[in-house]
């Protein structure tokens, strides 16, 4: 077992990707996680979740002391890590090709370019894949000294190189020198890899084109105002999460990594939540990408059940689902994997995925009136299953769940849920006065009424004057934060303003904001888990646009300043910040950086 020197910081890592599975590149040059060939395949490269076990490509300078550093090639994916020692200074660059949207001769690819920019300087590699979250074996096979295949009974990878090989075990190393201008170029890729395409792959064109069509692609945005550049790092992170065969965006690009140091809250994050894949359309619209919310809005068709056959037990839409739009596989604990610094269980799949979640519909639906509102609109097969799904809510909204923060304990009648039953119902609504479209109104009309009322008669505390988490409850929770920006409340409403100033009084530290109330640093098991958490960085964002509609703009702009100085170098977000800084829980998180997103573009409406 790892004692825990082998684990860069979470924050320690860029990523790279070619909207079909993605890498994490660490500060000092390794590649810890990488799954092939998609974002929930198996694990190739592991040693993110077990530093001995999980599998690694290191390239490491050999000359003295050497100092790292990280940056992006402007508005691209394209990353590049700088060497520097009193011998000389390196690059290495990191990227996956990507010359041009729907490409039908696509290629899974990831290319490591190593150039001498400064003096002299000594590498050694080591190329040691651990198939299967580390529980497959392989076998090495040679076409030639710089070329050999890992090979195994599911997958095989083809390595080329424009140096020497040698063979380790089943594992490849090798050590070279460069001078000025030397480069030395790999590339890992999961078909078979001709001295021809190796010459193209390992060009300057390919990498050009690469950098070409992330720039290309975030050169559509709308968004030009004062924080460009950390909006636009955001965007290429959400389309970085985006399955481009076939639309979905899944929630983050890893699996179990803690919610706490040595704790057991290790989620596996790379499917497509509902709920995060429609906040993402939101993030997307905002910016004025149609093409991608356009694209989602057909996975998502593709995705409704036929309310023939739901009822309370079985809803038309699934909390959860693969990005083939499958069902997500049954949780299941790795145990022969040590976890991030002993963070265990490492669990592969989520059982989140048979949870009630009332929620995601008015998520979803206030998205999808977005999506008519600015985009090109919505089919009247869309429409159709809207009304079905409408339906079902009237019928079913008044059930206890797990709403928003997916607890693994009994469900309870949770406020959040209530007030996005309200969102859904009143946005379909609109969407059938706006566009004449048929539908049940007048039921959807009185069942929001009465969920209104609901929420105003049992959602409010009057002894903490604030909306509180369940019916009836005396707990806070973050998310109903949301409640002016959903225009269920004017943000000068008493009612918010009293569960803002509750938020603010229990929840937030220093501009970090909890999700919801425990009692005491270790958790209360109210949850139905052990351990506690970091603070929740959407629910941080989410402080930062409450400051911006009630007016305290000052307060928001200084809140937002300090997000941005939980980012780490890149401007990169994982799911959750610890008190100390420190970055936990997968990364990079879809939900994060949609929320940023969303906090700065209306702050700056108002600067």
């Amino acid at each position: 077992m790892s004692d825990g020197v082998d684990y860069l910081p979470i924050a320690d890592h860029g990523v790279v990707g070619d909207l079909r599975t993605a890498a994490l590149v660490g500060v000092d040059g390794r590649i810890d996680w990488f799954c092939c060939p998609r974002f929930d395949s198996p694990s190739v490269f592991g040693s993110l979740l077990d530093a001995q076990a999980g599998g690694c490509w290191s390239l490491t300078q050999l000359d003295g002391e050497v100092t790292h550093r990280q940056f992006y090639i402007p508005d691209s994916n394209v990353l590049v890590t700088r060497y520097q020692s009193e011998d000389g200074v390196a690059e290495v660059t990191d990227f996956m090709p990507l010359v041009r949207s729907a490409d039908p001769d696509h290629r899974t690819r990831l290319v490591r370019r190593v150039t001498c920019v400064r003096g002299k300087v000594r590498f050694r590699t080591e190329i040691r894949p651990r198939f299967d979250y580390g529980r497959g074996t392989h076998r090495l096979r040679w076409e030639s000294d710089s070329a050999a295949h890992f090979v195994t009974e599911d997958l095989s990878l083809h390595l080329r190189a424009t140096v020497d090989l040698v063979a380790d075990g089943s594992d490849v190393v090798a050590e070279f020198d460069l001078t000025v201008g030397d480069s030395a170029t790999f590339v890992l890729a999961s078909s078979e890899i001709t001295e021809t395409r190796f010459d193209h792959d390992a060009s300057d064109e390919v990498q050009n084109a690469t950098v070409r069509f992330w720039q290309n692609w975030v050169s559509r945005s709308t968004y030009h105002g004062r924080w460009r550049e950390t909006i636009y790092r955001s965007a290429l992170t959400l389309k970085l999460l985006t399955h481009e065969p076939t639309g979905a965006i899944i929630a983050a690009v890893t699996m179990g990594l803690p919610e706490e140091i040595g704790g057991e809250r290790n989620w596996d994050y790379r499917y497509v939540w509902i709920r995060d894949a429609a906040f993402s359309l939101f993030a997307l619209l905002r910016l004025g990408f149609l093409d991608e919310a356009e694209a989602f809005m057909g996975w998502l068709t593709d995705r409704f059940e036929s309310t023939a056959g739901c009822d309370a037990d079985h809803p038309p839409l699934r909390l959860m689902y693969t990005i083939d739009g499958d069902p997500v596989p049954a949780e299941q604990r790795l145990e022969h994997l040590e976890g991030y610094r002993r963070s265990s269980p490492v669990r592969l799949g989520n059982d989140a995925r048979g949870q009630l979640q009332l929620d995601i519909y008015g998520e979803l639906i206030d998205s999808v009136y977005l999506f008519n509102k600015y985009g090109p609109g919505i089919s009247w097969r869309s429409w159709q299953q809207l009304c079905d799904v409408a339906g079902w809510l009237c019928e079913n909204w008044d059930r206890p769940d797990q709403s928003i923060w997916e607890p693994r304990g009994e469900p309870m009648h949770y406020v959040y849920s209530r007030l996005m039953g309200w969102v859904a119902l009143e946005r379909m609504g609109r969407i059938s006065r706006q566009r004449g479209l048929p539908g049940d109104t007048e039921w959807w009309k009185r069942e929001r009424d009465a969920i209104y009322r609901q929420i105003m008669d049992r959602g409010w505390n009057d002894e903490l004057q604030s909306f509180t988490q369940t019916l009836d409850g005396d707990r806070l929770d973050a998310a109903l934060l949301l409640a002016p920006m959903v225009k269920l409340l004017s943000p000068t409403d008493e009612r918010f303003l009293g569960t803002l100033h509750a938020v603010e009084t229990h929840l937030v530290s220093d501009s970090l904001v909890f999700r919801y109330q425990s009692d005491g640093d270790a958790g209360d098991g109210r949850d139905g888990l052990t351990g506690a958490e970091g603070t929740f960085s959407l629910c941080s964002f989410w402080y930062v646009e409450a400051l911006t509609r009630v007016g305290r703009h000052a307060d928001a702009r200084l809140a937002l300043e300090k997000m941005f100085t939980h980012a780490n170098h890149l401007g990169l977000y994982a799911e959750e910040v610890g008190l100390t800084g420190e970055q936990l829980g997968n990364t990079p998180q879809a939900f994060t950086h949609l929320a940023l997103i969303g906090a700065a573009t209306n702050l700056d409406r108002w600067m």
